[in-house]
């Protein structure tokens, strides 16, 4: 089987290889997507040449990875990750190998991959495709299998159980059941993997276009209640009323329906994370016998921070999540004032208004996908035609200084009143200038005091 070739680039870059007497390959997703389909433009590859030789026979080369047999090396404009054939061997932390070895073979260095759908080659120059372990019949019958056994390749990379979950996610493959049961048993060893990476995977996961699928494999083998414990808690979480899946299964949904419309993960871990409370918040209703959820959105922002944080999310990612999630809940009517909307928009943050309606959008069809769009789509009309509202306020024609000159100091109160203010400049934006600012604040000194 040959593939198109990757390039006139690609393939310069292959042929000072052959005048040089080495072999290049091409090897990794690179060519299991071409083989599929699909676009990608990260090329990986693999030589028999040390090393030293790619950097006698380039001009410049990056030692990006030497000690592993890994260079980068630019020609013609652009940067090509060169790695020596190699074994591995001594996995102590069931992350990284103890010992790497140059080999001389392009099989035996595929033999330490993970998974037979990443283990195709491609000779270059000539484009043919090598497949020693049968990853091109897994292609066709959109199977994840692991190379050789199954506990020895996760035990030697705890990731790599992640790892299946993701492309289950991104290629909408199931998992083979020997490489699933393996993922059961060995699920406890992704406590060995940084942070940092199990958040990575989890992101793939989530802007994969199947990300139920892979999300649905964590819960199956153990993984989600050691990455996700919140999540998982949702699962068999039943609601009742207009809901027809429980927690963990609407959340899902809604993620899906986040996905289907190539949303952001920003939006995807809102839509993911929004209910994430309800099993803390329920409770039944003495009248009809069905669950209510009180205060699931506000505790949902709580819980949802604690999540972001302990996977090491950055502030800004971790702050808009909790926005959406904590305003999620409105229930907009036509008899919302202008003052009403201001304060919506104050409290959700005009940079996330948008998505929280976006985000009310996609959770409301995912209880009834015939959801009326009407009230939503009638709140943003009015929000886009509004004024430039003052939000917070630091937009408020008011300064510390004009406090002070009041008395007041910084502190609860100082706080307290220019809260109160923003309040009534939601309400009535003509307020908004120093003397009427000033004038409202000693009447509300004097009504305090009194």
């Amino acid at each position: 089987m040959k593939i198109p070739t990757p390039g006139e680039t690609v393939r310069a870059f292959a042929e000072v290889f052959a005048q040089n007497g080495f072999s290049l390959y091409l090897v990794g997703g690179a060519v299991r997507d071409c083989c599929l389909g699909r676009r990608n433009g990260d090329f990986d590859f693999t030589t028999d040449a040390l090393p030293s030789d790619v950097q006698r026979i380039f001009r410049r080369v990056i030692p990006t990875g030497i000690k592993h047999g890994t260079v980068t090396v630019l020609f013609k404009g652009g940067q090509f990750e060169v790695t020596t054939f190699r074994s591995e061997a001594g996995y102590s932390d069931s992350r990284h190998p103890d010992r790497v070895e140059f080999v001389s073979s392009l099989e035996e260095d595929l033999k330490r991959r993970d998974f037979t759908i990443n283990a195709l080659a491609v000779r270059l120059p000539g484009n043919e495709v090598l497949d020693y372990h049968h990853g091109l019949d897994d292609l066709k019958t959109g199977l994840i299998r692991c190379i050789g056994v199954p506990e020895e390749r996760f035990s030697e990379d705890a990731l790599r159980m992640l790892r299946a979950c993701r492309f289950s996610a991104v290629l909408d493959f199931s998992i083979e059941q020997e490489t699933l049961r393996a993922i059961s048993r060995l699920s406890h060893n992704i406590s060995l993997v940084s942070t940092e990476r199990i958040a990575d995977e989890l992101s793939k996961t989530l802007m994969a276009d199947y990300p139920c699928k892979g999300l649905e494999y964590m819960r199956t083998t153990g993984l989600l209640k050691l990455i996700l414990p919140e999540l998982q808690d949702c699962f068999g979480v039943q609601q009742l009323g207009f809901h027809h899946e429980d927690v963990y299964g609407h959340c899902l949904s809604t993620l899906q329906l986040a996905a289907d419309a190539r949303w952001p993960l920003e939006l995807r871990m809102a839509c993911l994370l929004h209910d994430i409370a309800k099993p803390l918040c329920r409770s039944a209703s003495a009248q009809d016998g069905h669950y209510t959820f009180y205060n699931h959105d506000a505790k949902g922002a709580q819980i949802t921070r604690s999540i972001l944080r302990r996977l090491k999310f950055s502030n800004a990612f971790t702050d808009k999540v909790c926005a959406l999630v904590a305003n999620h809940m409105f229930n907009y009517s036509p008899d919302w004032t202008d003052g009403a909307i201001r304060r919506f928009i104050s409290r959700c943050g005009k940079e996330n208004v948008q998505d929280v309606l976006l985000l009310r959008l996609a959770d409301m069809r995912a209880i009834t996908p015939d959801a009326d769009p009407t009230p939503v789509a009638e709140l943003k009309q009015r929000i886009d035609g509004m004024p430039q509202p003052v939000l917070t306020v630091n937009a408020l024609a008011i300064r510390g200084e004009d406090l002070t000159g009041l008395g007041l100091k910084p502190g609860p109160l100082y706080s307290e009143i220019k809260n109160f203010l923003l309040q009534q400049v939601l309400d009535r934006p003509e307020l908004n200038n120093r003397e009427a600012l000033l004038e409202i604040t000693r009447k509300y000194l004097e009504n305090r005091n009194e």
